[in-house]
């Protein structure tokens, strides 16, 4: 399963664009990043992390895969599942193939990729913003799909001239298969798959709207959860796949069921994602650094707390900007600190001694709005930010706490 977009959203199979760089000129280095897994290496300067549930799968495949070559090969005995275990890599370097599809389309439209991740079921590209257009958009999910779809052919073609029944004809048609089950799910029509990117993408560009390619793209994948989840067991037990259901066991029976149930967990919890995630870009332009800013009393630095209190009540305001003689802006009393001052102490205690003093990333314009707001914020953490006017003239104070509510009201807020 694949998911594009920017937020990173993990989801099941092999691909994603969603779905998050720099060059490394070293050889890769296998190291851990919180999160991330195990650092492999930064192909295109984008990082590609091994999540530790790969081994738990990359285990899965060994012994399922093995359990069958040695009905195909019995000869082998035990390094069947040596060759099971190379099947396992040979699998998901075909997935990062797929990731990597969506990576250079993404930075081709000038999309910046967080990471590559592999995991549990598949891959992830985390690409940090939306596609422009929905042509884009299709182009972008259509890549890694097609990419599969390549490497089956690739692996078809040696295929004709290596003998079915040996190591290399079971693993050549192992991945061939693999490859093509991998594109044909991704190209199912629902959110957080590829297809329902593509899909998405159609909507939106018939509709001129992205949330409703988005939320009709999103229903169908929760329609496609609810059908994995009836639907896989019974394809296995019916022999609707042509097996022989009489061979079937209890174990498998549960096994299948209970890999249907994660799969349909995943693409649910990947539509619901997608669905929050486009009410928020929705609403996004509505966050405003201009309207969520406190209005702030200038006070030098010696001035009392209480006093500086008294003159901000008097005014209206909510927050204290420490200026110099000259009344240029020198620091941003924290709202935290001064709840922990007694009432008792405040005539006592300056200000200076409760303020952050201002960086330049910390002077926000007052025009600010949207995504520009929130890398703005990004960039530079802190709790309060000064917010001037073009000509550098106090206008306020911007605190984290009133931005994040106003996230929670956007996420509560019916979208259009």
């Amino acid at each position: 399963m694949d998911e594009s977009g920017d937020s990173g959203r993990p989801q099941p199979g092999a691909g994603g664009t969603d779905p998050g760089t720099g060059p490394d000129k070293g050889k890769p280095r296998r190291t851990a990043e919180p999160g991330g897994g195990l650092l492999m290496g930064r192909p295109f300067g984008v990082p590609v992390y091994v999540a530790p549930s790969w081994f738990v799968v990359a285990a899965l495949i060994t012994w399922v895969f093995g359990g069958q070559l040695d009905r195909v090969l019995p000869d082998l005995g035990g390094l069947r599942y040596l060759v099971a275990l190379f099947f396992a890599i040979a699998f998901y370097a075909s997935v990062l193939v797929h990731e990597l599809a969506h990576t250079v389309a993404a930075l081709r439209y000038q999309l910046p990729v967080r990471r590559i991740q592999l995991q549990f079921f598949g891959g992830v590209s985390e690409i940090e913003k939306e596609s422009e257009t929905p042509g884009r958009e299709f182009v972008l999910a259509f890549v890694g799909p097609l990419l599969s779809l390549v490497l089956g052919g690739l692996f078809y073609i040696p295929l004709q001239f290596v003998e079915a029944g040996t190591v290399p004809g079971v693993l050549l048609a192992g991945l061939m298969i693999s490859n093509l089950i991998v594109a044909a799910f991704n190209l199912l029509p629902g959110l957080p798959l590829d297809g329902g990117r593509m899909l998405r993408a159609v909507v939106w560009k018939i509709t001129g709207k992205p949330m409703s390619g988005t939320v009709a793209a999103a229903w169908v994948g929760r329609g496609l959860a609810v059908t994995v989840l009836i639907g896989l067991p019974l394809l296995t037990h019916t022999g609707a796949l042509g097996n022989d259901t009489s061979e079937i066991s209890g174990v498998e029976t549960v096994t299948d069921a209970l890999l249907a149930a994660i799969l349909c967990a995943i693409i649910w919890t990947g539509a619901g994602n997608s669905l929050r995630m486009a009410r928020l870009r929705e609403h996004l332009p509505d966050l405003r650094a201009r309207t969520l800013t406190r209005r702030a009393v200038p006070v030098e630095s010696a001035t009392p707390l209480s006093e500086a209190l008294r003159r901000a009540n008097d005014a209206g305001a909510r927050a204290l900007v420490v200026v110099d003689g000259q009344g240029s802006p020198k620091g941003v009393v924290r709202e935290a600190a001064i709840v922990g001052v007694p009432e008792h102490r405040r005539p006592w205690v300056a200000v200076s001694g409760l303020a952050q003093d201002i960086t330049d990333g910390m002077k926000v314009p007052a025009e600010l709005a949207g995504e520009a707001l929130l890398d703005r914020l990004k960039a530079t953490p802190a709790t309060e930010y000064l917010v001037v006017e073009e000509t550098g003239e106090i206008y306020g104070v911007l605190s984290t706490a009133d931005v994040e509510r106003a996230f929670v009201k956007a996420m509560a807020r019916p979208s259009a």
